[in-house]
């Protein structure tokens, strides 16, 4: 039965997917469309002062330009069916291709980030909620409501100044040292030249959970089981384990799972500002530099990248709280 009903929360996923991923990708060729970018200049690049009307003409042909819109998007929509994102005008090579590569360097980062902002944000909200109205909890809304005001690009430009410029510790940005092949590049540099990216994207993702845990643990500690506890000697850590943890644990895991669209947003301008080559910086390329096949394939990935984080977290309510699998049965 338990079988049974998993089944059909992943087929309900699965077709939720695909409705989404096809509004996107129909909102998201419309809006190529209707934009000012000349796909032929974008496709030619600097020389395009080089090519004749007749190559133009031979471009657009070949590319199918002169046909209605519905039609392009027809033969476009049948080539994603069958995996074949199109040709990125940038790198010369498949928009899938490019996209693993640059999500491979990215889910380091991006996992880094999102684990360590989870962690630190729910026990700093822990922390600050029970110690309310302490310094501690004053010191921990302090932080949290300046980083969540901050931009991120801002504070990746003063951890660099800082650790990079200032104190010489950590590199400036990329991936790898310059200058050295992909067989000469140690383990320990790329975690050297991550840091500064994981603690841009962490930091600023740290204040809503840990606000949010806060609330959430707060609401609890007025309920009749939680001052019952308290009547009966229990306090600090015992009394949050057994009457605390799985009450605000649930709220804190929907919104890290959340956040997955805020990280992926966060990593966007974290590796503009670090030129990590993921694939953040990816996008920005293709948006500047009019790759219209590479821009629209990494459109639908994020979009199946955060919905693929709400399923996630829709499936791990059914392993941390009991009450999920008791209520889908009544």
């Amino acid at each position: 039965m338990e079988l049974l009903k998993l089944f059909s929360f992943i087929l309900r996923k699965g077709l939720g997917l695909l409705l989404l991923l096809f509004a996107v990708s129909a909102i998201s060729f419309m809006l190529v469309h209707l934009s000012p970018i000349d796909p032929v200049q974008a496709y030619v690049g600097a020389d395009m002062m080089r090519v004749s009307p007749e190559q133009r003409e031979a471009i657009v042909q070949y590319w199918g330009l002169n046909d209605p819109p519905l039609l392009r998007y027809w033969y476009w929509l049948s080539a994603l069916v069958s995996g074949d994102l199109g040709t990125s005008m940038i790198y010369r090579r498949p928009v899938l291709e490019v996209i693993s590569e640059r999500f491979a360097a990215s889910l380091a980062l991006m996992g880094a980030a999102w684990l360590l902002s989870g962690l630190i944000g729910f026990v700093s909200g822990v922390l600050a909620a029970m110690n309310r109205n302490t310094w501690i909890d004053k010191s921990i809304r302090w932080y949290c409501y300046t980083l969540s005001s901050t931009p991120t690009f801002w504070v990746g430009l003063l951890f660099m100044l800082v650790f990079a410029v200032w104190l010489g510790i950590l590199p400036v940005g990329l991936s790898v040292p310059a200058g050295t092949t992909s067989d000469q590049v140690e383990f320990i540099d790329r975690i050297r030249h991550m840091i500064l990216p994981v603690l841009t994207l962490s930091v600023t993702g740290i204040a809503a959970i840990s606000l949010h845990t806060r609330e959430k643990l707060l609401e609890v500690t007025y309920k009749e089981y939680w001052l019952f506890a308290r009547a009966r000697g229990e306090r600090g850590f015992t009394i949050f384990w057994r009457h605390g943890l799985r009450n605000v644990a649930l709220p804190a895991i929907t919104l890290q799972f959340a956040s997955f669209s805020e990280l992926f947003g966060g990593a966007v301008l974290a590796e503009q500002v670090f030129s990590y080559p993921g694939l953040g910086q990816a996008a920005v390329e293709a948006g500047l530099r009019g790759d219209i096949p590479l821009l629209m394939g990494v459109v639908l990935f994020s979009a199946l990248f955060v919905y693929c984080g709400n399923a996630m977290a829709d499936l791990s309510y059914r392993f941390i709280d009991p009450r999920m699998k008791e209520g889908s049965r009544s």
